[in-house]
């Protein structure tokens, strides 16, 4: 495309999702292979007004890692596989007054929302029991809403989860089907797609997301955005690749800034009302990129300890959405 032709490109697109319109595949690859500089500022510029648009009360959640390690699974990007060395933290489900602590930090922080995420294939039996029964606490006892993410769960479990009071159920498709299972052959997107679709029946809201930065192309990570409207989410986490030591993704480059604001845009896109969720990977940030993707299309967040990288502090991220104009 010319340069012109893109800039009409990025009209029509905008022009198309503010009469409500779902834009086609072909159009958000078509904005995808946008490569001019005046293309991509346009680009991030009609994502912001549409963003603009959104409510600014900024979404955040907090998130406690309820167990730890010894996964079975073979997800190339992960520290808790127990297929790779990386001396991350083992253990098995986590204390509950711990839980509960943390709870109630974040309540007072004014975040508005906990979740208990657990590694492994699926969160069962015993340990499914002690987790809702966390979690029934963590909502009585501080009225914070809280979520989970237990990995692959049955109709039957996802109803014990919801009578915990949990409403929202977090399972990231991760990356475009494409790739998917260059990074992962223990389980498939379907799996996901089928426990999703249980959440969604027994009542639950869903986050859903994925990882950037594992080697895949830019148009996969349209192709993940595509997918993810089978997912139907409310809150889409976008995390960046933090490569780990002892993972097969160890040495994988480092996805730019620009790289990541721009995939932060073409989300915006695909999916213009929806949050768009900060998540894990992104302490190297500078503050600049981090203020340019809350411009174009950011509006949730994940504050506090990432599971086995590290985030950032209530305080600090509070800071950073208020100067982006957004209410904490």
């Amino acid at each position: 495309m010319t340069k012109d032709e893109e800039l009409g490109l990025v009209e029509r697109a905008f022009d198309a999702v503010s009469k409500g319109i779902q834009l086609d595949s072909e159009t958000l690859y078509s904005l995808t292979d946008i490569e001019s500089a005046e293309g991509v500022k346009a680009l991030c510029d009609k994502a912001a007004e549409l963003t603009g648009r959104l409510s600014r009360d900024f979404d955040s959640c907090s998130i406690v890692n309820a167990r730890s390690g010894h996964c079975s699974e073979d997800c190339k990007w992960c520290a808790q596989s127990g297929r790779f060395h990386t001396g991350c933290n083992t253990y098995d489900i986590v204390d509950r007054e711990e839980a509960l602590e943390q709870a109630r930090h974040n309540k007072a922080g004014g975040v508005k929302r906990f979740s208990l995420v657990a590694s492994g294939r699926s969160v069962k039996g015993r340990a499914l029991d002690t987790v809702c029964s966390i979690l029934k606490e963590v909502k009585e006892s501080t009225g914070i809403e809280t979520c989970a993410s237990l990995g692959l769960l049955n109709r039957e479990e996802l109803e014990r989860l919801y009578a915990s009071g949990a409403r929202r159920y977090h399972c990231n498709l991760e990356t475009a089907p494409s790739y998917f299972g260059h990074l992962c052959t223990t389980h498939t997107q379907d799996d996901k797609l089928a426990t999703i679709a249980a959440a969604r029946e027994v009542g639950f809201k869903i986050c859903s997301g994925g990882i950037i930065g594992m080697g895949e192309t830019r148009r996969q990570r349209m192709e993940l955005a595509i997918k993810l409207r089978e997912a139907d989410p409310v809150s889409i986490p976008i995390n960046i690749l933090s490569p780990i030591p002892g993972t097969p993704l160890e040495h994988t480059p480092l996805i730019s800034e620009d790289e990541i604001i721009r995939t932060v845009a073409l989300f915006r896109f695909a999916h213009p009302t929806i949050e768009l969720r900060f998540a894990g990977g992104r302490a190297r940030l500078s503050s600049e990129c981090l203020q340019e993707c809350l411009r174009v299309g950011l509006n949730g967040g994940i504050t506090g300890d990432l599971l086995t990288t590290t985030g950032s502090t209530i305080a600090s991220d509070k800071a950073m959405v208020e100067r982006a104009g957004y209410k904490f």
